[in-house]
């Protein structure tokens, strides 16, 4: 370790410090958007694949009390309804995403942060409205911040593995800890961190599963400094720190120099589409091709992409018989074939007919995704997308800012339209979606934010 203090020292006392009223609007207003979208998302989640199993294999291990499943119901330990509703966050590639940092920041943090906000209230030690928005913003300045300073690609599961680190502050934020406890936390949380890139390779809800595991292992950690146990201090940069053992290099700079001049949940983007971000600036230019030419997709030939390295990685599996819909998501040549098809991708093309639709095989197969040689190895765009048509013309477009992100938004109507979509597909009527929305947008004022847990589960 150098002679430098660890830079979670400075990450501490940013949570520590950080009053509510040195938040700008901005951030308090992502933060109202992203935990709004996360609920919709989460709640949409419980249609997935092996949600019950999940919810099964944790009841094992723990007892059923203290905080609420989203979407279906019944109390669990925190710990273990962190861990389902981080997989219901994450297990539909819907959740909001910060680019730069490759990290999904909400979805370990807010299936944390929920589970232990329920179970503190029912302990005599509720959240408000301004407590929670702090944490939520304080809690993926941590992470993203993290994941922003990394300058190589991806070992471990980054969303879940420095995600865990916002986690472990947007809880330290709402139990008003010190620094040192943390700090302890923080430590204690690293201890138990895990995540690995494997599980992407191979197409598995294990992926999402992740992200739930590390939401656990915050709730423990937190719990575990309380009962005042300490956690190490080299956790980011000591030898075998975070960013020395699970990350290959990264910007010193980078990592500390925007603390409390950018708020990073501005930064962050939406998922337009439910799959993995990387898809999208393929979806992206193909719309626009779409909307322009007005071209059938009976007249395409084959569709080529030529996208950065990381973006390859993640999406440029080809499709083939017998996909999962966790493969689909994070196929590119899939996603691409079901938005000529049909016009938009959507949760109704991920079910086992469409996956295995004969059209969408074929038309997916003619689909290329290759490397334009960007050297960012965290880079998601410019992606450029050119449609061969049978009659040999080539229409071709470049996105360098996708639909989504911070500099080409979804408009809060798209917003709320794509909430109360997740929330229907997940089974709560339309009567929670527009109270859930109400309660968001004058969260300032809610003195119990169980309350939102009141409109994500079944009356």
């Amino acid at each position: 370790m150098t002679d430098t203090a660890d830079a979670i020292e400075t990450f501490a006392d940013h949570v520590v410090a950080t009053p509510f009223e040195a938040i700008p609007q901005p951030a308090i207003t992502a933060a109202k958007t992203y935990l709004l979208d996360s609920l919709g998302v989460g709640v949409s989640g419980t249609q997935a694949a092996h949600v019950d199993g999940w919810i099964a294999g944790l009841r094992e291990a723990l007892p059923e009390r203290g905080a609420r499943v989203w979407g279906l119901g019944g109390a669990m330990e925190p710990p273990a309804t962190a861990a389902v509703n981080g997989y219901l966050i994450h297990n539909s590639e819907y959740d909001c995403v910060h680019e730069g940092a490759v990290l999904h920041p909400m979805a370990t943090l807010l299936s944390a942060l929920m589970a232990e906000m329920e179970a503190r209230a029912a302990e005599g030690r509720p959240t408000d409205g301004r407590a929670l928005l702090r944490a939520i913003v304080l809690g993926v300045d941590v992470s993203t911040s993290i994941g922003n300073a990394v300058t190589t690609g991806l070992k471990f599961f980054r969303p879940a593995t420095a995600g865990g680190f916002g986690a472990t502050a947007a809880i330290g934020a709402i139990a008003d800890m010190d620094r040192d406890r943390l700090m302890d936390a923080f430590g204690l949380y690293y201890a138990q961190a895990g995540g690995t890139m494997q599980a992407h390779t191979e197409g598995l809800a294990l992926l999402a599963m992740q992200a739930g595991f590390c939401a656990r292992d915050a709730v423990v950690a937190a719990r575990m400094a309380e009962q005042g146990i300490p956690g190490t201090r080299g956790t980011l940069e000591g030898p075998y720190g975070y960013l020395r053992l699970m990350e290959d290099g990264y910007d010193r700079d980078a990592l500390l120099g925007g603390l409390g001049k950018v708020w990073r949940i501005t930064e962050v983007a939406h998922k337009p589409f439910p799959s993995g971000r990387a898809t999208h600036g393929l979806l992206d230019g193909l719309s626009q091709l779409i909307a322009e030419h007005g071209f059938s997709v009976d007249a395409v030939e084959r569709v080529e992409a030529a996208v950065p390295p990381l973006t390859q990685r993640l999406i440029g599996r080809p499709v083939k018989p017998e996909m999962s819909a966790n493969y689909a998501r994070l196929s590119g040549p899939f996603t691409a074939a079901r938005m000529l098809l049909t016009g938009k991708l959507d949760l109704t093309d991920f079910t086992p007919e469409a996956l295995a639709d004969p059209a969408t095989l074929d038309l997916g197969a003619r689909v290329s995704v290759q490397v334009d040689g960007n050297p960012d190895p965290n880079a998601f765009s410019p992606v450029t997308v050119i449609v061969v048509l049978k009659d040999g013309s080539r229409l071709s477009r470049s996105v360098d800012v996708v639909y989504g992100s911070p500099g080409k938004p979804m408009t809060r109507e798209a917003h709320l339209e794509k909430f109360r979509r997740n929330m229907a597909h997940g089974g709560l009527p339309a009567e929670n979606a527009d109270k859930l929305i109400g309660l968001v947008d004058d969260l300032e004022s809610v003195d119990d934010t169980r309350a939102l847990i009141d409109l994500v589960v079944p009356a």
